[in-house]
């Protein structure tokens, strides 16, 4: 890492992991009592850290290797067949991108799509403050895209602006509306607004082969893997 960037890291305790059935994860963090800023962010983004409200971590697990950073390389992207129907399904939907902070109308659609898909987890029943400390900070350079249809808020994607890319942080959306694939559709609109910005990547957060939750980050292509400390093509 930058030797001008110097950040203590501390591990969490071993807890059930979230994604791979009968093993625990660990994570490593960087000091969250530090004054985080975007340079240090730009720095810790580019060597597979993600960001989850404040804190900014990475999978830290002795035994395990599943999770693993990757990122869309954006100057090589060239949309896919699927990826143009999926574009095509949703070319009535207006997007607009604001600025990263906290309003009504995003909380309670947020509301019902955790208590639709994510009911009888950690995240269930969310309050407003589980919601701020989730996905609202005070140091990023945060972007909310809207999605509407016919003015409806029907979905947005919270995602940072960094100097190498978006980093993506989550996306939440209208379960009504499955059929449109809202979540596929979020990305694909954050690709095209980083080639827009000219910036090189879009970070996805972890890529987990043998979780159906995390394994369709693989779909989007050229990808690269950040593995032994490096990024590479994941071919």
């Amino acid at each position: 890492m930058n030797d001008q960037v110097k950040v203590n890291f501390f591990a969490s305790t071993p807890e059930a992991c979230s994604y791979l059935a009968d093993r625990k994860s660990v994570s490593a963090f960087a000091n969250p009592h530090m004054d985080m800023d975007m340079k240090t962010y730009n720095e810790l983004i580019r060597h597979g850290f993600r960001r989850s409200g404040g804190y900014i971590y990475r999978p830290h697990c002795p035994q395990c290797q599943e999770c693993v950073s990757v990122r869309v390389t954006i100057k090589q992207h060239h949309f896919s067949r699927n990826e143009k129907r999926v574009l095509r399904r949703n070319s009535d939907i207006d997007i607009s991108i604001m600025p990263g902070r906290f309003r009504d109308e995003h909380f309670d659609l947020y509301r019902r799509y955790i208590n639709n898909r994510h009911n009888e987890g950690s995240m269930a029943n969310p309050s407003k403050s589980d919601y701020h400390r989730f996905l609202i900070c005070d140091w990023t350079d945060t972007l909310f895209f809207e999605y509407r249809l016919n003015r409806i808020l029907i979905a947005v994607a919270v995602c940072d602006l960094t100097d190498s890319g978006l980093s993506a942080v989550y996306t939440f959306f209208d379960p009504d509306y499955i059929e449109r694939s809202l979540g596929h559709f979020a990305i694909l609109s954050q690709i095209d607004e980083s080639r827009k910005r000219d910036l090189d990547y879009l970070y996805l957060g972890y890529w987990i082969r043998d979780c159906n939750k995390m394994s369709y980050k693989r779909r989007y292509k050229p990808l690269e893997a950040y593995l032994n400390e490096q990024w590479v093509a994941l071919d």
